[in-house]
């Protein structure tokens, strides 16, 4: 019955997709701004009383988007829109016949807190990018750009503008001043632009729309309605130049003897930001030196199967327009161009002799950075990035003579991206190329010299924007000495030295590899309450992504289908519902059957705007080609998980999370058991707390050890650990005004794993446990008291047959982040931060309370207090 399941979802589908469509015709909106004459500016400051308002109409007459869709909205909403040769003005009346109840909420930017009103701008008119700018109740602003027809919302877009919010007897009201400057549009007698206004009233938690947008529509910038009117207005090209200059004051535990851990180091630093506008539709952006010192520390993570982790990008320059350069070409994180790789921690170590010390530089500096990015009114999205980093080198003491070590050669990365809109805005078609190139030394020739990547995408949407095709192909060229080509083959990514592995096989005189991959889907995105997608993933064995792009795992091809019902109509029990089935299975280039997996998953959105979320999968089969490291495929027991979660009115001043995951394979090869908190409490409005809690237990009989030799032939060893895991992140801001506020992020993690029951593989494919392992006896396996090591004597000859390193661990870290933000006039700020960490390695037969507190409490932690200044020039 399980291998027919595809075909029957198929056959489902194709019912759904005939049985079910979307016939609701939206009628366009249409709203004409004008122009103000000399001495008729408006002031911002939210009274809405200046003259100049008057030369526009008012409209209204918007429609409730959530939780009931396309009825009247509890509280009425108009406003009018103005402008001049450089700014666009909105003006915005919300009515509430409860003023009181206004929630007027201070935070940062781009918080979203409380009630607001948002205008959307699509100025290039292409259906599928817009400029969004909200203000909320407390006039605090928020900045989006949108694209990929709502699906992307860029938090990190900052353009300069005005805004200003006031409450009245009659509500509220709201002033917007935005700069031609910061939109983007071509050259035309009338400009002709998509707009939206939306609103939130948020003790209803009721969103409305001037602009109606049925709930099932697959698209969001495409729906909405026009904005004309806009006459002799000309492109403003953007130029600003942003200067910074960086105070940085390290502290640290002086360690004796090591002159580069004296107590304390002392930096000045500065460099430049700028924003050239080569056009009105393109933009340059450039950084000199940048310093992202403001930036919260990555959270604490530790990987048991090898694999590297994937981290978020935090650093502004590489956030802002980051879905210009995105091409996540197969699924979860594997793309093309990962920034994190530009400035990433040195690769190689400094040799050190007996009595040395070395002062290792965390990450590689960026000499320099420019993005070349933008749209075209003729629907072309272009994006180049270039990026410079340094040689580092290790500073070695000797006894007080010095010597410097590269670690990172000097390195150019290079990143073009391209598509193209077409068929009225609902096609498009895109390319990317990447270069990753090297000017290695003779130390570091275990580096690959140089790496390309190119790929082409596409995307087809057809009966009003409700089905769709898309796919794309990707290609890479890796080069490099013998050695780095020999270890880009045996990387955990690759293991061509798999020894059952007929396909692939280790050649150490290559010094090139080149792979392809892709992904092929077609589904229905709106349209209805079904929704549905399936489709194809590829990666040959030797693509390799991991010099400017993120790869987990090459030599895998994948098929996936997804279906879903979506309860949109609210009812007296719940505002929205939708539940969903997956189904995957998953092969590699040599033809083996590895995995297959059915999931459910559900979510409810009560009455009370409180929620579950509950799941749950079934894999009868589970085969891996990298839990042995290299050594043959691997078959895991049956494995059955699911979760639930739930939680509070996301709007109240006190609201929480609480969830549990819990996994377990048949013959208890491994399970997993996680308990999740999440809690947010915000006292008063200026000021909020939040926390995370994470428990997690882990226990595995067969969790990889090492691979030893005995009598010639390699033995996988494994063995039960109990692995056991706790994170907290807490977060605080305190907002004094909607430019001033002062946050907190901290976050202690500790993971420890201890070991027993050692054994080796015997028969790795079979279907019982028993079968695949056999444990060692209190004869074969003794540990030493002095190094915790194990030597076994697997033959009983009473000699050492091999030796098995302690792997118990104890992880334990702290990172911590205080900021006092100002925005002194817009664009321009002012940081005062105060970093805390440690890490440190604790006892694994001690609690994990016992090692937090001696790990962290009583240790004391490295600091670094930083000023940083910044003031943007607008020429």
């Amino acid at each position: 019955m399980r291998k027919y399941l595809p075909f029957l979802l198929l056959i489902l589908i194709y019912n759904i997709s005939f049985a079910q469509d979307s016939t609701n015709v939206v009628t366009k909106r249409s709203y004409t701004a004008m122009p103000l004459e000399i001495g008729q500016t408006p002031v911002i400051d939210g009274l809405l009383d200046d003259q100049g308002w008057e030369v526009a109409e008012w409209t209204s007459n918007f429609t409730e988007f959530e939780p009931d869709n396309a009825t009247p909205p509890g509280q009425k909403t108009k406003f009018r829109i103005v402008y001049d040769k450089k700014f666009l003005y909105v003006g915005v009346r919300c009515y509430d016949t409860e003023p009181s109840k206004i929630e007027k909420r201070l935070a940062r930017r781009d918080n979203f807190a409380g009630d607001w009103i948002e205008i959307n701008i699509d100025s290039y008119n292409d259906k599928r990018t817009a400029f969004s700018f909200t203000v909320t109740a407390a006039g605090v602003k928020n900045d989006e750009f949108i694209s990929q027809n709502g699906e992307n919302w860029d938090e990190s877009w900052n353009p300069i503008w005005y805004t200003a919010a006031n409450i009245d007897d009659e509500g509220w009201t709201a002033e917007m001043k935005i700069p031609f400057s910061q939109l983007k549009f071509g050259k035309q007698k009338e400009q002709i632009w998509g707009v939206q206004m939306h609103r939130r009233l948020f003790r209803e938690e009721e969103r409305s729309l001037w602009q109606h947008v049925p709930q099932d529509t697959p698209g969001w910038v495409s729906e909405y309605g026009e904005l004309r009117g806009l006459k002799d207005i000309q492109p403003q090209r953007q130029l600003e130049i942003q200067p910074f200059i960086v105070n940085q004051l390290d502290t640290y535990p002086k360690e004796a003897g090591n002159p580069f851990r004296d107590g304390s180091d002392f930096i000045l630093n500065g460099g430049l930001d700028a924003k050239i506008g080569i056009t009105n539709d393109l933009t340059l952006d450039l950084t000199v030196n940048p310093d992202f010192g403001q930036v919260d520390a990555d959270p604490g993570a530790i990987a048991l199967d090898g694999f590297q982790i994937f981290f978020q990008e935090r650093r502004p320059f590489f956030v802002e327009n980051k879905n210009i350069f995105d091409y996540e070409f197969a699924d979860r994180n594997d793309n093309l161009f990962y920034s994190r790789r530009i400035g990433r921690e040195p690769q190689g170590q400094a040799n050190l002799a007996s009595g040395e010390f070395s002062d290792q530089p965390n990450n590689t500096t960026i000499l320099g950075a420019a993005k070349f990015s933008g749209k075209t009114k003729t629907g072309w999205s272009l994006g180049l990035l270039e990026s410079v980093t340094g040689k580092m080198f290790a500073e070695v003491d000797t006894n007080g003579e010095r010597r410097q070590e590269l670690v990172e050669p000097l390195t150019n990365y290079l990143v073009g991206r391209a598509q193209k809109d077409f068929n009225n805005r609902n096609s498009y078609i895109g390319g990317i190329f990447t270069a990753t190139n090297r000017k290695l030394e003779s130390n570091l020739e275990f580096l690959r010299k140089a790496a390309y990547t190119g790929g082409f995408d596409f995307k087809h949407n057809w009966k009003e924007r409700n089905y769709y095709l898309e796919g794309n192909i990707v290609t890479s060229h890796v080069i490099g000495s013998e050695e780095a080509i020999t270890n880009t083959q045996n990387s955990i990514t690759h293991l061509f030295q798999r020894v059952d592995a007929e396909h692939v096989e280790v050649d150490t005189n290559r010094t090139s590899l080149t792979g392809t991959g892709g992904k092929l889907e077609i589904g229905k995105a709106g349209g209805g309450n079904w929704r549905y997608e399936g489709g194809v993933i590829w990666r040959s064995p030797e693509l390799e992504l991991n010099d400017v792009g993120f790869l987990r795992q090459a030599d895998l091809i994948k098929q996936y289908l997804e279906v879903r019902r979506l309860f949109l109509k609210p009812t007296n029990f719940y505002r929205r519902m939708q539940f969903g089935l997956e189904q995957y299975t998953t092969y590699d280039f040599e033809g083996n059957y590895n995995r297959i997996q059915y999931q459910f998953e559900g979510f409810l959105n009560y009455k009370n705007n409180w929620w579950t979320e509950i799941g749950g999968a079934h894999k009868p089969r589970i085969f891996s080609n990298t839990v042995l490291r290299g050594g043959p495929r691997w078959r895991w027991s049956d494995e059955n998980f699911g979760y639930l979660f739930f939680g509070s009115d996301q709007r109240k001043k006190f609201n929480f999370t609480l969830g549990y995951v819990n996994s377990q394979a048949a013959e208890d090869n491994f399970s997993l058991e996680r308990y999740v908190m999440r809690f947010r409490y915000q006292p008063f409005d200026a000021f909020s707390l939040s926390a995370v809690i994470e428990y997690e237990e882990n226990p595995n009989k067969t969790q990889y050890v090492d691979e030893v030799m005995f009598n010639g032939t390699p033995r996988y060893i494994t063995a039960n650990i109990d692995q056991r895991t706790f994170a907290t992140s807490l977060r605080f801001n305190y907002s004094l005004n909607p430019n001033l506020s002062i946050q907190f992020y901290g976050q202690p993690f500790i993971s420890r794993g201890t070991y027993t029951n050692f054994n080796y593989v015997n028969d790795p494919i079979a279907e019982k446990l028993d079968n695949r392992v056999t444990l060692f006896n209190t004869g074969q396996i003794t540990r030493t008291n002095n190094t915790g090591s194990y030597f076994v004597d697997e033959n009983l000859d009473g000699n050492t047959d091999y030796e098995i390193a302690d792997p118990d661990f104890s992880f334990v870290q702290f990172r911590s982040n205080l900021v006092l933000r100002w925005e002194y006039i817009p664009g321009s700020e002012i940081f005062l931060v105060w970093s805390q960490g440690v890490t440190g390695f604790g006892d694994p037969m001690e609690s994990l309370g016992s090692n937090l507190e001696a790990q962290i409490l009583d240790q004391k932690m490295d600091n670094t207090f930083l000023i940083k200044a910044t003031y943007r020039f607008i020429l």
